[in-house]
């Protein structure tokens, strides 16, 4: 499947212009950067570790591999975080801290909200227990490896990886779903978000594997991006002379072997170099900064992946953003947002999902006032029927009159696209395709409660590893 593309001509970097060009050339651009297609098949492979009965691994479209129940639903942690004026979650080998209390008034964790003050939606709040069930350990469990178990205050055991004790999602309801949280860090005034439990990924030392807004980017120990070339072969490097001026083989130990899909090359410099899925590896030593996509615009070169996402739904399109990097946009080139909400309770539930209370994203949008949202934020609006070969993209059917799911068959219902089960929107403020004017709207920039750009790539500040 290919994308549509519509190059839009910015004076912000010089890296985006020779993006733009580079883009062009290639035959399937957008899929060849940023995703793979469904028919790809590539997962990212991983460290087996005994399991306890009932725990499995199980693929997911974004964050890789996971650890989930019998059911396939995938298990979470808790992390402690420090927020503004407080901290919350759970300790590295404590209890858990997400109970059966129902609470329906403020923390007064993140100002301007003080202390007491009532929840908007407080007749409908249900305990973190409800939204987060434990994981219960039978009766006859026994700890193993990292798994180890932790007593809840009514006595049941719960169990817990890595220290940290372990939960499901409401939200997910199939092998694979991720809906309840992210393996992308949550930075500043964010919130606390879950995130998903699972094995190391199998890569040798020197290298780490990041989740981006378009999947699992490998980069070195220094973060510094790892390349491939076009115009090598199956494990052997054709980069030499001129090449070398610009890229710098990824060295590998004396001592190290082949394994899985890495294996060992002979550059013809003499050195050892790591080559992953028969592709030779570099790094690129023009990038002044880590994570970088400053390699992929030279022609022939691409970061690479563990895996990517699956190519979004085809009306979809790629912008050049005003801000200097891409963005994903709607068949007219405006710019794709989506949600993101905490609310400040202890448990720091999670309120951008139709199925919760609206009010706190009325409140952004249009200060309570749903026809001023539908009008500043209007949903991406989806052919009833349309289908997308990404699990993380499906047709979901809203009231617009409320914000909720609405039921199938309603007189309100609205087929609108959804990223991850949440609806996802244009911003009224943008006039031109690429402009991002309602990136980061809302408290905090957004990163509390707001409105944020689905990013693809930020020359600048790297958004595309925000959650």
């Amino acid at each position: 499947m290919h994308l549509n593309y519509f190059p839009v001509v910015v004076f912000v970097a010089a890296s985006v212009s020779m993006l733009t060009t580079a883009i062009a050339a290639a035959d399937t651009p957008s899929e060849a950067m940023y995703w793979q297609s469904a028919a790809s098949g590539a997962q990212e492979a991983y460290f087996e570790e005994e399991l306890p009965p009932g725990i499995q691994v199980v693929a997911t479209a974004l964050d890789g591999p996971v650890y989930a129940d019998a059911q396939g639903r995938t298990l979470y942690t808790w992390p402690l975080r420090a927020l503004r004026n407080g901290s919350t979650g759970d300790r590295k080998d404590g209890p858990s801290n997400c109970t059966d209390e129902v609470l329906r008034t403020e923390i007064g964790f993140m100002s301007p909200y003080p202390p007491g003050l009532v929840l908007p939606y407080a007749d409908q709040v249900v305990s973190c227990s409800q939204v987060w069930p434990p994981v219960l350990a039978s009766d006859d469990a026994v700890e193993l490896g990292k798994w180890s178990l932790t007593e809840r205050a009514d006595g049941a055991r719960q169990w817990a990886y890595d220290g940290f004790p372990l939960y499901r999602s409401h939200l997910d309801k199939k092998a694979g779903d991720v809906l309840g949280g992210t393996k992308i860090r949550s930075g500043g005034d964010g919130g606390v978000v879950r995130v998903p439990a699972g094995p190391l990924p199998d890569i040798p030392s020197g290298f780490r594997v990041l989740t981006s807004s378009t999947g699992r980017l490998l980069v070195n120990a220094d973060d510094f991006s790892v390349y491939s070339w076009d115009g090598d072969e199956p494990n052997i490097s054709n980069c030499v002379g001129e090449c070398l001026n610009s890229w710098t083989p990824v060295r590998a130990p004396q001592i190290a072997t082949d394994r899985g899909d890495w294996t060992i090359i002979k550059h013809p410099t003499g050195i050892n170099q790591w080559a992953f899925r028969l592709k030779p590896l570099y790094t690129h030593d023009k990038d002044t900064r880590g994570r970088s996509f400053d390699g992929s615009d030279v022609p022939g070169w691409s970061n690479v992946y563990t895996q990517r996402a699956v190519t979004p739904p085809a009306e979809f399109t790629v912008q050049d953003a005003h801000f200097g990097g891409q963005v994903l946009a709607d068949s007219r080139g405006r710019t794709i947002y989506f949600y993101n909400c905490r609310d400040d309770s202890v448990a720091q539930l999670a309120c951008d999902h139709p199925d919760a209370a609206q009010d706190y994203r009325l409140a952004i949008c249009g200060n309570g006032d749903l026809e001023v949202c539908r009008e500043t934020f209007p949903y991406v609006v989806a052919d009833a029927n349309a289908r997308s070969e990404s699990s993380l993209w499906s047709v979901m059917l809203i009231d617009p009159n409320t914000g909720r799911r609405a039921v199938e068959g309603g007189e309100n219902a609205l087929p609108v696209w959804a990223y991850k089960q949440r609806p996802v929107y244009t911003y009224g403020g943008d006039q031109a395709p690429g402009e991002t004017k309602g990136d980061s709207f809302g408290e905090f920039l957004g990163r509390r409660n707001g409105y944020k750009a689905f990013v693809l790539r930020d020359v600048f500040q790297n958004l595309h590893f925000r959650r």
